[in-house]
């Protein structure tokens, strides 16, 4: 009887960590991520160096706009930078009001009504 209860508890146990484990992963890593915020209203005219790797800002949270700073991460957005690499050296606008349809190039989708309405800090 006595191993039955030793097994039973040791089950439990697994049981109770896994939970603690997938409540700190949900934590973490949200199944359902936040929606980007409007990060300024105009795009960033960039110098982007050739054979270089950028990490652009989706989630619109980062201090060093367009680029990323690990925000996303530490607000739980569930969401993650997107990473390109420069093709040639060239003089780019990239997009700060994450509403673009050519990420992360601005497509001029900030001059839209929706965009110019939205607040600094909102999402879409």
């Amino acid at each position: 009887m006595g191993g039955a209860r030793a097994l039973l508890r040791r089950a439990a146990w697994k049981l109770n960590q896994r939970r603690d484990i997938s409540s700190w992963l949900a934590r973490w890593f949200p199944r359902t991520p936040a929606k980007s915020v409007v990060a300024l209203k105009t795009p960033i005219k960039v110098e982007l160096v050739a054979g270089k790797t950028y990490r652009w800002c989706v989630c619109g949270r980062s201090k060093k706009q367009p680029f990323c700073d690990g925000s996303h991460f530490f607000q739980r957005t569930g969401l993650s930078p997107l990473k390109f690499k420069a093709q040639e050296t060239r003089t780019v606008m990239l997009c700060t009001c994450k509403a673009t349809q050519k990420p992360p190039y601005c497509d001029g989708t900030h001059r839209s009504e929706r965009v110019q309405k939205a607040e600094v800090g909102a999402p879409l």
